[in-house]
């Protein structure tokens, strides 16, 4: 297994410093977004709207970490708590998932509920960044071991450098606070006309600022060197300080 580590290793730092594959790679996947590419997959029954690459990462950081509680601000069909919830089942133990959704759709809320993995799923409607929500995170979390978040809501820079503000305080040495939807930045410029964010006003922008306000936290070069397609570029925070 050292001698298969060392390999991988060896190999994802060569592939992240290969320009004409980063070139290929941003191209690709500008070209299949135009067909909505990560809307495409579900996870149990439930569309999941992510990449399957970034599901294969979190899979690995959540069996590693084994979180007592993971945290997602944006909920839409629910595919991702069903995830978190599944991968918390295997790890086994008592850990639990708390869904927070500025609109949960009711159907979404109906088929959310009766999925077998519902069972360590607590959803709450409202802002992420609404201090009662806050509050009511910070009690479930009271007590716990790690806690993982996830913020993947409003992409706009406010926002997000708010969620990042209020919740990064969960999480403890070791830990991750994972910003999705970052390559936002990084797309062309006519690639969100309908939506309040954009490029200069994302996650990524919010992420750099809020790296410069703190050294907890550290961008985790490995995890984005083996990847190459993501929607989370810069995005997967390890903390590394309590």
């Amino acid at each position: 297994m050292k001698q298969f580590d060392q390999r991988n290793q060896e190999m994802t730092q060569a592939m992240a410093g290969d320009a004409g594959l980063k070139e290929l790679t941003r191209s690709w996947f500008q070209r299949c977004s135009q067909y909505e590419y990560s809307y495409h997959f579900t996870w149990m029954g439930r569309p999941i709207i992510q990449f399957p690459q970034d599901i294969m990462v979190m899979q690995e950081i959540i069996w590693r970490v084994k979180p007592d509680l993971i945290i997602e601000t944006g909920i839409a069909h629910g595919g991702s708590l069903i995830f978190y919830s599944s991968m918390l089942e295997l790890v086994g133990g008592g850990g639990q998932v708390f869904g927070i959704d500025i609109d949960i759709r009711e159907h979404n809320r109906v088929e959310i509920e009766e999925h077998p993995m519902f069972k360590r799923i607590t959803m709450i409607q409202g802002s992420s960044t609404d201090e009662d929500i806050v509050r009511k995170a910070y009690e479930l979390a009271k007590g716990k071991g790690q806690v993982l978040v996830a913020l993947d809501s409003n992409h706009t820079h406010e926002h997000v450098l708010k969620e990042l503000q209020l919740y990064s305080p969960l999480v403890t040495r070791g830990g991750y606070l994972v910003v999705f939807d970052t390559i936002i930045e990084d797309m062309p410029e006519d690639s969100f006309v309908d939506r309040p964010w954009g490029k200069g006003n994302n996650p990524k922008t919010a992420l750099w600022e809020f790296l410069k306000t703190t050294n907890r936290f550290v961008i985790d070069r490995e995890i984005e060197s083996k990847l190459l397609i993501t929607v989370a570029p810069d995005g997967y925070l390890k903390c590394i300080k309590d």
